[in-house]
């Protein structure tokens, strides 16, 4: 691929002023392609080829056609799933195998609001002797997606997916380092029948695109997935048209180890919490608190298990850990992991790759899983989210101690909870302040669940058929069934 444009109301779109900026395959160093970046009149144009098929074409669409063409794109993205992946794999650095297991979560999650679009429901009931009420549920007009590098068809899909069940249009702006298969999904979209201007695509800066989208007077929603600090900005600037938004922000989520858990099946799910997607998750379990008593035994297992982790080639079917998204990405990690350790944390394992990959791959996109042990919970790097394949361990000596230890911090997006007692569990669960808590099990998003945050993690649930909520507008009617004229005023 060398020049890629946006997807503006069906058609390829270059920028109005021709201006292009460089999207990498960041695990051999080199340039991808090149990319359209939007420009406010090519947002403009966005916004308004939606607001058009809004009270146009998709106004007309019945919610059966609806739900076909959305079953329709679950099936054309099946179909290229596989190179879907590869794509998604060369532009962020994840490995295929596990890009491809997103994707067929994208898949999933489009099924389940195929299924949705047909039942949205209102609600109907008698006021009184002489007035029924009844509900509607309505669109709630042109939705913004503000979406992250980490996981981007799957992301794009989370919101794609409820907005048009709903029967919104959608402006999607992917993030910069990681274009390429949201605009491939766009096309994807017109071949399944979605008619132009209902998906729309525009590419470039965050701090140029998603602030025009944010503030657009023709936007009505905003769902925006990404760093806290951006979330709260694009909340600030909604603000000022009172516009309806949704934010899945940052975490620093905790991960539980009790003395009474099986301490092999913990480590094993641990390993998976923090080091999937090389810790470039929102809800990975970046924090363990393990029980005093069964520290030596877990540091011990987990570290070597970390250790041992196959790091490499994204494409390969082998690798377990795969790059950053950018050599800048990982520099930032390890000046996270620099400066615990001179805060008093012990390095257990990991860090720098030191160019042990060998001349195809670029060694300086890569960090080591990393292990640091001792770290007090109120340091900068046991409050921080570092969104890097590093896990910091900090002891507790009763329930009451990892509690209050999970909950200190500005976070709550997910934890995990590993315990042989199945009644602490639930006690511990219910204590806990997060969105999505795992008892014995380290995975936190499937569809048909709802996933979304407390505290600086953001507001609004997506995944499940509550997402529709952040699509739709409650309208009341209210009817007289009285067989006499009103006469309020007794004339």
């Amino acid at each position: 691929m060398t020049e890629v444009a946006m997807l503006i109301n069906g058609e390829a779109h270059p920028s109005a002023d021709g201006r292009t900026f460089s999207t990498y395959e960041p695990a051999r160093g080199s340039t991808l392609a090149e990319v359209a970046r939007a420009t406010t009149d090519d947002v403009d144009a966005a916004v308004s080829a939606a607001r058009t098929a809004l009270s146009g074409a998709w106004a007309k669409t019945s919610p059966a056609k609806r739900s076909r063409m959305l079953a329709r794109l679950a099936q054309l993205i099946e179909g290229q799933a596989d190179a879907l992946a590869e794509l998604e794999s060369r532009n962020n650095g994840k490995p295929k195998w596990q890009c491809l297991a997103e994707i067929r979560q994208a898949v999933s999650d489009l099924d389940l609001f195929a299924g949705a679009a047909q039942h949205i429901y209102g609600r109907s009931f008698a006021v009184n002797p002489s007035v029924l009420s009844y509900t509607l549920r309505e669109p709630v007009g042109v939705c913004a997606a503000i979406i992250p590098w980490n996981y981007p068809l799957m992301m794009a899909t989370w919101k794609l997916a409820p907005a048009l069940a709903a029967g919104c249009t959608l402006v999607l702006k992917p993030a910069s380092a990681t274009p390429l298969t949201a605009l491939e999904l766009g096309k994807l979209a017109l071949e399944a029948g979605i008619p132009a201007g209902v998906f729309n695509v525009v590419t470039g800066p965050g701090a140029e695109v998603g602030e025009a989208l944010a503030g657009h007077r023709w936007i009505d929603k905003i769902a925006f997935t990404g760093e806290t600090g951006t979330g709260r900005r694009i909340a600030t600037i909604a603000a000022q048209g009172l516009k309806r938004v949704s934010l899945e922000l940052g975490g620093k989520s905790p991960n539980l180890v009790f003395a009474d858990a099986d301490i092999d099946a913990a480590v094993l799910g641990s390993l998976w919490a923090i080091y999937y997607s090389a810790g470039q998750s929102c809800e990975a379990r970046s924090r363990i608190l393990v029980e005093e008593s069964a520290h030596d035994r877990f540091v011990e297992a987990f570290a070597g298990k970390a250790a041992a982790l196959r790091i490499g080639d994204p494409l390969l079917d082998e690798t377990q850990v795969g790059s950053m998204v950018s050599r800048s990405q990982a520099e930032t990690v390890l000046g996270f992991v620099d400066a615990a350790v001179q805060d008093g944390a012990r390095l257990v394992t990991g860090g720098a790759l030191d160019g042990e990959l060998g001349p195809e791959l670029d060694a300086r996109a890569y960090v080591r899983p990393t292990v640091l042990d001792g770290v007090a919970n109120d340091s900068r790097i046991g409050q921080e989210e570092v969104f890097g394949p590093v896990v910091t361990v900090t002891t507790f000596t009763d329930e009451a101690e990892a509690v209050k230890l999970a909950n200190d911090v500005r976070y709550g997006l997910a934890a995990t909870i590993w315990t042989g007692d199945s009644a602490r569990g639930l006690r511990v669960a219910a204590r806990v302040r997060a969105g999505t808590v795992g008892v014995n099990q380290p995975f936190a998003a499937f569809p048909g669940v709802p996933f979304g945050g407390f505290k600086e993690s953001g507001y609004g649930r997506e995944m499940s058929i509550d997402a529709l909520d952040l699509y739709t507008e409650q309208k009341a009617v209210l009817v007289s069934t009285s067989p006499k004229p009103l006469n309020p005023f007794g004339m």
